[in-house]
């Protein structure tokens, strides 16, 4: 019969057990929310601690990064073989370049038509910002799209994995994926080897984003800390430009969308708006593109349609990031008194639908592509370094709505897909 003494400890054990369990069954939005709270509450109170947190993002981000290449890779593959024919994969491209063009050509005259009304930037007095801060030492980069094609076909199948290279292994994949899909029921073994791996990573993506709320914490205490709140209102006026531009895409343009392709938005949004919040406070869409594979085919997206149209819009369909770009521009314009009549204007829409997809798989690229944009509209880019103070905040709002963008695009997608397919389909003879 035990003693008193020894069922004290064993209270606290279960009461510490029980604790426990009741944190890993709140809901992750939940999880994440408290994660900020806590995370910011420890930059703002103890900042010297904060700055010493981000290594739990980074390592957060790490795991993510780790398991990215190896989910992506076989589902790609078995999506292709699953399609009817080499024909359907042709016609899948080609409307999914086509998609991302107009919405994004769209959310570019958006954001510019929102900065002119307001007319943001207009008498702010400039002065020479920190270049260091930039990528790239300061210094503009020059858009070379032989380059771009040569960084999207690897030479090296395995170098591209080790570099991380999503858009490389995205060609490789097809490339493999249609070959297996020619070599018929011999390649069967490949097959289920692969349908394997996509499972087995499907769980590691379950325990890594268990961790999500770790690299939430370790992220808001260091950005609170690291950047806190002085300096920053100078430029409220451009953040509350980009938030309202996001948020007119997010609830105005996208539903637009969602009605004209008969895709039910407002569940959709409900189904991936938690990946999205981790996005948001992660800044990294690549930090929810495994679980949000998972979540689109729950939705009801097809895996063939959704493993290739998702990994290529996270190269080519930055919608958030596209109309930070454009609000920057405006921004950066009326504050050097730069001229900004249509043909200006006009001038900087194409050289923004070029550049935003120019930039594919370089890092940092939002940056890279406003200091390269910049350079061909004759835009200092000390101005742009100025931007930097409060870039993590509108990073943050850019990225979740990448993550929202790349999921429409894939229910619409879907959609037609599975309609062309409907038409095509002959009676069956009675």
């Amino acid at each position: 019969m035990s003693t008193s003494s020894e069922a004290a400890p064993q209270r606290v054990d279960q009461a510490n057990n029980g604790a426990r369990r009741r944190w890993w069954r709140l809901p992750m939005g939940v999880q994440a929310l408290l994660a900020m709270v806590i995370g910011g509450t420890i930059g703002f109170v103890a900042p010297d601690v904060g700055e010493h947190m981000k290594i739990l993002g980074d390592v957060f981000i790490r795991l993510v990064e780790m398991i990215v290449l190896p989910l992506v890779f076989p589902l790609i593959v078995l999506g292709i073989t699953q399609m009817d024919s080499v024909k359907h994969l042709g016609r899948l491209a080609w409307r999914t370049i086509l998609y991302f063009e107009v919405i994004t050509t769209v959310i570019l005259l958006v954001a510019i038509g929102l900065a002119k009304f307001f007319d943001i930037g207009t008498g702010m007095a400039i002065s020479g910002g920190d270049t260091s801060k930039l990528p790239g030492d300061g210094k503009p980069a020059e858009v070379d799209f032989a380059q771009l094609l040569l960084h999207a076909v690897p030479d090296n199948v395995f170098k591209a994995f080790a570099e991380g290279n999503l858009l490389a292994v995205l060609v490789f994949a097809v490339f493999f994926g249609v070959g297996l899909a020619a070599v018929g029921q011999k390649a069967a073994p490949v097959r289920s080897v692969l349908d394997a791996v996509s499972e087995v990573m499907f769980k590691v993506v379950g325990f890594v984003i268990r961790l999500a709320p770790l690299g939430i914490l370790g992220f808001l205490a260091y950005d609170v800390a690291h950047y806190g709140l002085a300096g920053m209102t100078g430029l409220l006026g451009f953040l509350g430009v980009v938030y309202l531009g996001l948020a007119v895409v997010l609830l105005v343009l996208f539903p637009i969308v969602a009605a004209l392709f008969r895709v039910r938005y407002v569940p959709l949004v409900r189904a991936v708006g938690g990946l999205a919040g981790i996005a948001f406070v992660t800044r990294s869409s690549e930090s929810v593109l495994a679980p949000l594979l998972r979540k689109l085919e729950e939705h009801g997206v097809r895996r063939s349609t959704s493993s290739f149209v998702v990994p290529l819009g996270y190269s080519f369909n930055t919608d958030g990031s596209t109309l930070y770009q454009a609000v920057a521009l405006v921004f950066l314009a009326n504050a050097y008194g730069m001229d900004l009549s249509a043909g200006a204007l006009l001038t900087m829409v194409l050289v923004l639908v070029v550049l935003s997809k120019g930039m594919a798989g370089v890092a940092s690229a939002s940056i890279v592509v406003l200091m390269a944009a910049g350079k061909s509209l004759g835009l200092p880019v000390e101005g742009i370094a100025l931007l930097m103070g409060v870039d993590f905040l509108a990073d943050m709002a850019r990225t979740a709505v990448n993550v929202f963008g790349n999921s429409l695009a894939a229910a619409v997608l879907d959609k037609t897909g599975s309609r062309d397919e409907s038409e095509t389909t002959p009676e069956p003879t009675r």
